[in-house]
């Protein structure tokens, strides 16, 4: 049942730019007439996180034909997560609407979001039930995102990115989460709420090369598992354990043998110098582990600014907005 309340309300569309020039008119046109079909008020926002192309002189023709759209620039290059951030946190709207600004997030899919809202859903995702990528790339992300959903502490859908439509009130709530190292669809999740998601198909980028690499995508998941799992510290409890149990029955083997039959006792260094090897890996591969956590932590207490910002255009900061984001 649709709520009156919820009726003729505003919202902001949050746009993370990087090499995305050519595709923000694009982007704009089609946010636009998707507003206007639906009947909301709304709110355009795009992050320009330091391009290095010209978005910077395209947000700035076009924030000065629509009063309705704000430019944030930043001093560099800060990442998605930290630029979706950035936008939410100045945002007015009822509900805010997360995209990547290379158009693989089609504008379109926003309406189903908006009914789903108004059904009384406070955070509507996008599954990307197929992607235009290669075999591998398919096969990867679909394998990282089942993998990781077992390793998490929370409930995080599958197959889902940082699309989505979210309530005013939960975006208040992911605002004041204090952590730096921010993987939004986490915290999405994490914050509850009623939540449901809505497929689509992920297209291609319209203009230019995807900046994703596999380094980009190993860092990515790197930042998910050691911010929403503990998983990994569990291995090495295990791990440790498995090979304490392994040692104590090589020992008794080997006592036994060297009581009932000395002659056939393994002698030599090549036992002992291929254990040291392994056991020396398995103490690296810890250490890792333990380094990783630490260096996440290591991010938090230093309390640095997840962004800073160098101008913003069509918008006044306020002191709260000064404080989060230097400029």
């Amino acid at each position: 049942m649709v709520k009156a309340s919820v009726l003729s309300k505003k919202i902001t569309a949050v746009i993370a730019c990087y090499k995305d020039a050519q595709a923000i008119p694009f982007m704009y046109r089609r946010l636009v007439d998707v507003f206007t079909k639906i009947g909301v008020d709304y709110e355009i926002i795009f992050v320009n996180d330091c391009s290095p192309d010209n978005a910077r002189e395209v947000l700035e023709e076009l924030t000065s034909k629509d009063s309705k759209v704000i430019a944030i620039n930043h001093s560099r290059n800060f990442g998605s997560q930290n630029a979706f951030t950035s936008g939410m946190r100045i945002s007015s709207g009822d509900a805010v609407v997360l995209l990547d600004g290379d158009l693989q997030d089609p504008p379109e899919v926003i309406e189903h979001f908006y009914y789903k809202w108004l059904e009384g859903f406070d955070v509507v995702y996008g599954v990307r039930i197929k992607r235009e990528a290669n075999l591998f790339l398919n096969i990867a992300y679909k394998a990282f995102y089942r993998v990781f959903k077992y390793m998490s502490y929370i409930n995080i859908p599958v197959d889902a990115g940082d699309f989505s439509l979210i309530d005013r009130k939960v975006v208040n709530i992911i605002n004041t989460l204090p952590e730096n190292n921010r993987f939004m669809r986490g915290l999405r999740a994490w914050a509850g709420f009623k939540q449901t998601g809505v497929e689509y198909f992920r297209p291609e980028r319209m203009f230019g090369k995807s900046t994703n690499s596999m380094i980009n995508n190993m860092a990515w998941a790197r930042k998910a598992i050691f911010s929403f799992s503990y998983v990994p510290m569990d291995f090495m409890i295990v791990l440790a354990l498995f090979f304490l149990l392994i040692s104590f029955i090589l020992a008794s083997v080997q006592i036994t043998m060297k009581l009932l039959h000395p002659e056939l006792s393994p002698s030599g260094y090549t036992t002992l110098l291929l254990v040291t090897i392994f056991m020396g890996s398995i103490q690296l591969l810890c250490f890792a582990i333990i380094g990783s956590y630490i260096s996440h932590m290591y991010d938090e207490i230093k309390h640095r600014p997840p962004y800073v910002v160098e101008s913003y255009i069509n918008y006044l900061p306020k002191k709260s907005a000064d404080k989060d984001a230097p400029h």
